[in-house]
């Protein structure tokens, strides 16, 4: 059977090509708004705390890995975070050792950590982000433990091509850390589905057979749920509707094909690769989803390129 998990990674392409060091010493507060890139964060030695918009604060604690897919605002303090942390909030200084420094700028940090943004290749990563967890933290994994330590001897080391091994690393705990962070108690995302033993299921046969005329009712079989407890758990475990989920996908596929055409055939034979029996039906779809139609979207990233 087909990972579904592994197939919206693949999509996704992702790298870590940016990063820094960063120490936090007394009390401090750092506060980014939305930058448009997803983020994430190793602590190599010590704690801090984690709030992404719309969640809880997390307690982030030695060898932990959090990571932001989607761009929204986030704060990271050294003490759990309250009402009056705003006066606490200067801005970071750059040490002689390249260092970011978050508070008291001398002496020995309370805390270091790697954090930096990735970058999502795929030209339709906004919506592959959307079936991923708006935040996942992931602690007490040995493989996870293992990759972590290799990043911080490789950040202290002054060894030839440091900035390349780490990127590489990173690239490697991103996907460790989607993979491990899989479990009932994840937020609402493919990640939490896909532990769902039932949900799973139905999902695997989407992504095997996205061509499928699927109804919620076939669906719910292939998990061994009544219609309406499959539709109630999908919605709670991904965050949307099955069909939702299962149009996403359809024109996540759409899109990787029409940007390899060449290879993918005409637009009948994309349309009926992804589920639609026309190609002018599946036009129709694709433009109201995405906003243009089929053929100028394969122009735009032509244009894209060759520029």
């Amino acid at each position: 059977m087909l990972d579904p998990l592994a197939e919206v990674v693949a999509l996704l392409e992702p790298r870590a090509p940016f990063s820094k060091r960063v120490g936090g010493a007394g009390a401090w507060r750092v506060r980014r708004a939305e930058t448009g890139q997803p983020f994430y964060c190793v602590v190599l030695e010590g704690s801090c705390w984690l709030t992404a918009d719309g969640n809880e604060p997390v307690a982030l604690d030695q060898g932990d890995f959090a990571l932001i897919p989607a761009a929204c605002g986030f704060a990271m303090t050294s003490h759990p975070p309250q009402a009056s942390t705003d006066a606490l909030e200067t801005p970071p200084v750059m040490r002689p050792d390249g260092e970011v420094r978050l508070g008291v700028p001398s002496g020995p940090p309370d805390v270091r950590m790697l954090i930096g943004h990735c970058v999502f290749g795929s030209p339709d990563a906004a919506l592959l982000v959307s079936l991923l967890p708006q935040l996942v933290v992931v602690r007490g994994e040995q493989r996870l433990a293992t990759l972590v330590q290799l990043v911080r001897e490789e950040s202290r080391a002054q060894r030839p091509a440091r900035d390349v091994i780490l990127e590489r690393l990173l690239e490697v705990l991103l996907i460790e850390a989607l993979r491990s962070s899989e479990g009932t108690a994840a937020p609402p995302g493919l990640v939490r589905a896909l532990a769902d033993e039932r949900l799973a299921r139905a999902i695997r046969h989407m992504h095997e057979n996205p061509a499928a005329p699927w109804t919620v009712a076939q669906l719910a079989q292939e998990a061994a749920l009544s219609r309406s407890a499959f539709f109630e758990r999908f919605n709670r475990a991904v965050g949307v509707p099955p069909m939702e989920y299962l149009m996403r996908w359809r024109m996540a596929l759409a899109k990787n094909l029409l940007r390899d055409h060449k290879k993918a055939g005409g637009m009948a034979d994309i349309a009926e690769q992804v589920g639609y029996g026309s190609a002018s039906a599946f036009s129709v779809a694709f433009t109201r989803h995405v906003g243009l139609p089929p053929s100028q979207y394969t122009r735009a990233h032509a244009n894209l390129r060759n520029a």
